[in-house]
């Protein structure tokens, strides 16, 4: 049995199996008591025990046509040559399909299979059978047959077979109540007003999200600042009224991570700290039958302990189990990863060509947008140090595969329009999807040539010539056809903060001392442009404090910028614009996407060049500013081998 243990580095098989065992010994994974409520409100619920028919259905016999109710031994013998003649209501009676068959009657013939030759009578040629065309008591549902089993989710199918048997109440689990305790005194409510260090409190809407997916109650507790006795006064309070209890934030050993404290004084800690990444100083314990979480504050820890350890606790207590879809994929990148902790790295796939490729997302712990992102998490065992590019590895899936199968994948230079594309996409495609990666214009035709991507946003300047993208192609996709489609010319300057204040008014100024610069990572056509002027102007990079400092993005730029920890970056227009920066122009480049050949074709690509040669995309593009699209879905030049 473990001891308390504090932010130590337990494996994570042996925390789960010691976790599991310390839960059952105190009686905390047993199912809350059923109940009953209407078939009304049960889509979704899990049945307590097997839902039996009260009665038939139908519950008499029933004409499954139009037309006649007759004995069908008084219909033998009739045919084309003999035919026979019934009297109305007495011997044939008149019934619409689910009209109850009149006593002593046990057949009906339709009436396009008859004919009226006189008044009161109609007249057969073929005799009918026993039960022809009728629906017998019975025949769908008999009263005390089992409709569904227990411990089974219901589907809106199940709803319609409990109102056919009779039913208007069924029992059910009772959806286990989990407590979360968002704690910390740097959270506000979202809409409240923000100050430096204030935080918008979102986790416990994250995980109250993914408790009822799972099909539990999520109770919201208030924020509860970092405050021992508070604390412990919302934590008894939360025991007392939930199946089970996480408290977000305050899991670590800081000199305000009071969580460990609180479950040992109240309870068991289990274990404090296990051998993942990220999510290490996550909190396993008990109080009296009750299992209490403390997870990780950053979004993406939260999530994943939550996944690895909440969801399993809160699956038993449903008696249910979790389902994950697995899948191949191929590497696009080296993913290195440290010895001794199992590492979970979150994925963007895309299906180029025959393969699946998995494309690692940034890993940071409070990346929300890598949470939006990821169509998958790859799991990379504590005694490995990672894997190659172009090694198949094993995701879970995170969304459906057919969605992965129908998204255009986007490797190359980053623009705000290309946000755009991927809207539109969806908006007038909804079968399509668009995911884009930030790599570089170079990163972007190297994948092109490794078959990873169904496309790439370039924009090298070719020093000699002063022409974009041809040359580059020529040379790096010398065996890749390919065709280079624009999208926009576009504006990129100095991106400065507002008013200025180091009046900054070209590249020249880039050579003060007192100016800070931030830059963009080599290989982008950003990178490349800038090295050129840099070079046409006669200033040396070395002079320039903080070109060594890179980001992948025009929007990370800006936002070193805006947050004051780089005077200027160069970038674009769009995004000077979006977080409100000065802008100073410095050249106009031309923004293509080049796409590989034999992907040209596909339904999801021509949907995507469809939408790039729209009236409305055309327009959304214009007005973020500093855009030109003269040419923008004509081809520029096709590559050919």
């Amino acid at each position: 049995m473990l001891q308390q243990r504090f932010i130590d580095n337990i494996p994570l098989a042996q925390v789960r199996e010691e976790y599991g065992r310390a839960l059952r010994d105190a009686g905390a994974l047993r199912m809350p008591a059923p109940e009953i409520i209407p078939v009304d409100l049960a889509l979704g619920r899990i049945t307590h025990e097997a839902v039996r028919a009260r009665i038939c259905s139908p519950h008499y016999h029933a004409s499954a046509m139009d037309g006649f109710a007759v004995q069908a031994a008084k219909t033998f013998g009739a045919s084309e040559t003999s035919p026979l003649r019934l009297a109305l209501d007495r011997e044939a009676v008149v019934v619409d399909t689910g009209d109850p068959l009149p006593d002593g009657f046990d057949a009906v013939i339709r009436v396009e299979d008859v004919s009226f030759p006189a008044e009161g009578m109609i007249e057969i040629t073929l005799g009918a059978v026993p039960w022809q065309h009728v629906r017998v008591m019975g025949e769908d549902l008999v009263a005390t047959e089992m409709l569904v089993p227990g411990n089974h989710r219901i589907r809106p199918v199940d709803l319609a077979a409990m109102y056919a048997g009779g039913l208007t109440e069924v029992v059910v689990r009772r959806r286990p109540r989990v407590a979360i305790m968002p704690t910390g005194t740097e959270l506000v409510e979202p809409g409240e007003a923000l100050e430096k260090g204030s935080i918008i409190e979102f986790n416990s809407r994250l995980l109250g999200g993914m408790v009822e997916e799972l099909g539990g109650e999520a109770q919201r507790f208030p924020i509860t600042h970092d405050d021992y006795d508070l604390l412990k006064e919302r934590l008894e309070e939360a025991v007392t009224e939930a199946d089970m209890v996480i408290i977000n934030a305050g899991s670590s050993a800081g000199r305000e991570d009071f969580t460990a404290r609180l479950i040992a004084e109240l309870g068991r800690v289990v274990a404090h700290g296990v051998a993942i990444k990220p999510g290490k100083p996550v909190i396993l314990g008990v109080v009296g039958e009750k299992p209490v979480i403390g997870l990780p504050g950053y979004p993406v820890s939260a999530t994943l302990t939550f996944d690895l350890f909440a969801a399993p606790v809160l699956a038993s207590k449903l008696g249910i189990g979790i389902e994950e879809e697995e899948t191949g994929a191929v590497l696009t990148r080296k993913l290195i990863s440290p010895l001794g902790v199992d590492e979970f790295v979150r994925v963007k796939l895309g299906q180029v060509g025959d393969r699946l490729t998995a494309t690692p997302l940034a890993r940071g712990a409070g990346l929300v947008s890598s949470l939006v992102r990821a169509d998958g998490v790859v799991q990379v065992d504590r005694l490995s140090e990672g894997f190659h590019p172009g090694q198949e590895v094993r995701v879970k899936l995170l969304r459906p595969l057919q969605e992965i199968r129908q998204t255009v994948v986007a490797i190359g230079s980053h623009d705000p329009a290309l946000d755009i594309l991927g809207d539109r996409l969806h908006s007038l495609f909804p079968a399509y999807y668009f995911a884009s990666a930030h790599v570089g214009s170079l990163g972007g035709l190297l994948a092109l040539r490794r078959r990873e991507a169904h496309l790439a946003g370039v924009h090298l300047l070719d020093e000699q010539s002063g022409e974009y993208n041809r040359s580059y192609l020529e040379k790096l996709l010398a065996d890749t056809p390919v065709v280079l489609v624009n999208m926009a010319y576009r504006i990129q300057g100095l991106m400065t903060a507002k008013g200025n204040p180091k009046g900054i008014k070209g590249l020249q100024d880039l050579a003060r001392p007192d100016v800070s610069f931030v830059n963009r990572q080599s290989g982008s056509g950003t990178r490349v442009l800038l090295d050129y002027s840099l070079k046409r102007e006669g200033i040396d990079p070395d002079s320039i404090q903080g070109y060594a400092r890179e980001e992948f993005t025009h929007m990370a730029v800006a936002a070193s910028v805006a947050g004051g920890s780089a005077d200027c970056g160069l970038g674009v227009l769009a995004a000077a614009r979006a977080l409100d920066l000065e802008f100073v122009p410095v050249a106009e480049e031309r923004y293509d996407l080049c796409i590989a050949s034999e992907f040209l074709d596909l339904p999801h690509v021509q949907a995507v060049l469809q939408v790039l040669r729209s009236d409305e995309f055309r327009s959304q593009v214009e007005v973020l500013g500093g855009y030109s699209l003269r040419d923008c879905g004509k081809v520029m030049y096709r590559h050919s081998v």
